[in-house]
């Protein structure tokens, strides 16, 4: 084989493993979605692989399978929450079904690069969950009924994570 044959060769089989890769990659989707009626609204978005909220944007709670869950087709909020969701990241947890209410303060395991960690206002006082948060930090699930609204509820400092009202969620860093 000549060497332009062996490039050739070469060069059709990267395109070909490029395209391929391209075709199995999923793409996250962030939507908004809202129930400023206090009635359930569905919002249409791409909920193969998982769902997660964000960021949530009301005063009232986001809990998963109480105030907003997902479909095959659909994320639906409830009850006037407000968020911000990402498709292509699940949470191990299938449409329509909801997580447990879980205890505990610590590690929970992490993915993606980031850490996850859970913490908790039990006392409605402000609790402080040390973290390296110097790249931020995220909200991925709500557990309490209480809202959990990044920089009234919870947030982050050079400490860690910090929550307060009554805040109890899953938090990951990036």
């Amino acid at each position: 084989m000549t060497i332009n044959a062996r490039f050739l060769s070469f060069s059709v089989f990267l395109f070909l493993a490029i395209v391929l890769a391209r075709g199995t990659v999923a793409h996250a989707q962030t939507t908004y979605c809202a129930s400023d009626d206090g009635r359930r609204h569905s919002c249409g978005m791409n909920t193969r692989g998982g769902v997660q909220m964000t960021r949530q944007r009301s005063g009232s709670a986001c809990i998963q399978g109480r105030t907003w869950g997902y479909d095959n087709r659909s994320v639906w909020v409830d009850q006037g929450c407000r968020a911000e969701f990402i498709s292509g990241r699940g949470n191990g947890y299938g449409p329509g079904n909801g997580p447990g209410n879980g205890s505990g303060n610590g590690w929970a395991g992490g993915g993606g690069g980031g850490q996850t960690l859970y913490c908790a206002s039990d006392d409605g006082k402000r609790n402080y969950c040390s973290v390296n948060s110097r790249n931020g930090v995220r909200m991925v699930r709500q557990r309490s009924g209480s809202a959990c609204i990044e920089g009234r509820t919870w947030g982050y400092d050079r400490r860690g994570v910090w929550v307060d009202n009554g805040c109890r969620a899953d938090f990951v860093t990036r």
